[in-house]
């Protein structure tokens, strides 16, 4: 197969590639990696706070070398040798802008900072693997939350053009690098964006699409819908070659989440309820008759084993209604520290013996907003809930309500920002093959694999007849 047949595109409501045989992209996010989040590597806060304390504690030279290790490790030729051995054929890579561009020297690229990008591009494509590029944290932050890389609880992105002019500076760019690459299946904007008027996204989109376009016309581009990817009301008709992604997390899924079946927050989740809220988030694709792709969906893991078997469980029925509407998706996430992860750093790891009782910890005070719950916190936090419930009971903040504002302000901002100082102290003191051994801790050598999820993926991607490609065909 060509360069030119391995170009995807949009062909109805299926991507196809250049001969015209369908492709389904189904594979994982590269969470934790360019874009670096709390739970996943087990640090607290947002990661721009979390590398300035630890930067300050081993100075410029050793935070260069641990962080770069631990980015070089944590996705090499043998992860993509093992995506490839599961029939997965996509790797969505969500990227912080701050690799890229300095706050400090707005507009100006970092060209050292498609290194690691290029490689991994690079290493996918060697194994048959196609690459989306995720712009995950943008300029000022498009959401309210600690994956989009933000201190506060304030997404300023949509209120000043100067972070949107940026972001579209920085596509610009990236969109003209890879715009002859083949193996970059496409180029998904904005994640999860959260505009909170719902005014301002809709011609931003359109900007930024424009902009896409004339330094490169050929690649799909996926566009997340607005409130984390679930609304997607600002759209009229779709534009030519592109995918409107929704994000699809079970709420019995969640940390927090209740049997499977069973009642979750007042609500009962079966299967039934999982595909109602699947053809609610898809309506649009379906009505305007564009491809399904699922560009974040998977439940959180206990370590208990009755409860993790109910969270595959949720998994297999939602990968049964994902084929039966022949819907790509991109399960969350790879690599972690054991929360969610296909694979996840040992227990015996210099990295968990490092930094095991400080993430015990970080659970008790529900610190992280994915990976943790209030429950060892409620003498504290359920007066402050109560007291809000009585005080401001008509107080319903975008995008998630009363309770979740309060938990955002006080588990994930006023708890979590001092936990960054605890966990810088304990590079303290450390020595060169110290710090490399932290890192090496996320090597696929040294890794664990989450088995039973790796079996289930398998059994829906085995690679099935294909063009050199390695691509999956539809159904």
């Amino acid at each position: 197969m060509t360069d030119d047949q391995r170009f995807l595109r949009v062909a109805g409501a299926r991507l196809v590639d250049g001969s015209g045989t369908p492709v389904r992209l189904r594979g994982v996010g590269l969470g934790g990696w360019l874009n670096m989040e709390n739970f996943i590597t087990g640090y607290p806060a947002n990661e721009t706070l979390m590398r300035r304390t630890v930067r300050q504690v081993l100075g410029e030279e050793r935070y260069h070398r641990f962080f770069d290790r631990l980015l070089t490790v944590f996705f090499d030729e043998a992860d993509a040798a093992f995506l490839a051995s599961l029939g997965l054929n996509c790797v969505r890579i969500p990227l912080n802008y701050r690799h890229f561009e300095d706050d400090r020297a707005p507009l100006e690229i970092i060209e050292e900072g498609f290194a690691h990008l290029d490689r991994v591009i690079d290493l996918c494509a060697r194994h048959g693997i196609y690459t989306v590029l995720d712009l995950h944290a943008a300029p000022g932050c498009q959401n309210h939350h600690w994956h989009s890389d933000n201190p506060t609880h304030l997404p300023a992105f949509w209120e000043h053009r100067h972070f949107q002019d940026r972001l579209v500076n920085l596509w610009r760019v990236m969109a003209g690098r890879y715009a002859d690459n083949p193996w970059v299946a496409g180029h998904n904007l904005l994640n999860e964006p959260a505009d909170p008027t719902g005014e301002i996204i809709g011609p931003f989109y359109a900007r930024l699409v424009q902009a896409v376009r004339e330094v490169d016309p050929r690649h799909v581009i996926f566009l997340d819908g607005n409130t984390y990817s679930t609304r997607f009301d600002m759209f009229g008709d779709p534009w030519e070659n592109t995918v409107y992604t929704c994000h699809d997390y079970a709420l019995a899924g969640f940390v927090y989440g209740g049997p499977y079946p069973g009642y979750t927050e007042g609500v009962w989740v079966d299967r039934d309820q999982l595909e109602r809220k699947f053809l609610e988030r898809s309506e649009y694709q379906r009505r305007t008759g564009t491809p399904i792709w699922v560009g974040e969906f998977g439940p959180v893991y206990t370590g208990d084993p009755e409860r993790d078997e109910q969270r595959y469980q949720i998994l297999r029925d939602q990968l049964d209604i994902y084929d039966a509407h022949e819907a790509g998706w991109s399960l969350w996430t790879y690599k972690d520290v054991g929360l969610q992860g296909l694979v996840h750093i040992a227990p015996d790891s210099a990295y968990a013996r490092r930094f095991g009782d400080f993430m015990a910890k970080k659970a008790r005070l529900g610190a992280d907003h994915w990976g943790s719950t209030d429950e060892g916190i409620r003498h504290v936090v359920d007066p402050l809930h109560a007291f809000m419930d009585e005080q401001f009971p008509d107080y319903d903040p975008y995008p998630f309500g009363r309770r979740k504002y309060t938990e955002d302000l006080v588990r994930h901002i006023l708890f979590s920002q001092p936990l960054t100082v605890e966990y810088a102290e304990l590079f303290r003191g450390l020595d060169d093959g110290e710090l490399d051994a932290l890192a090496d801790s996320f090597s696929f050598a040294a890794c664990v694999r989450r088995e039973p999820l790796a079996r289930i993926l398998a059994e829906r991607c085995r690679p099935q007849e294909a063009g050199s490609s390695g691509a999956l065909r539809a159904g």
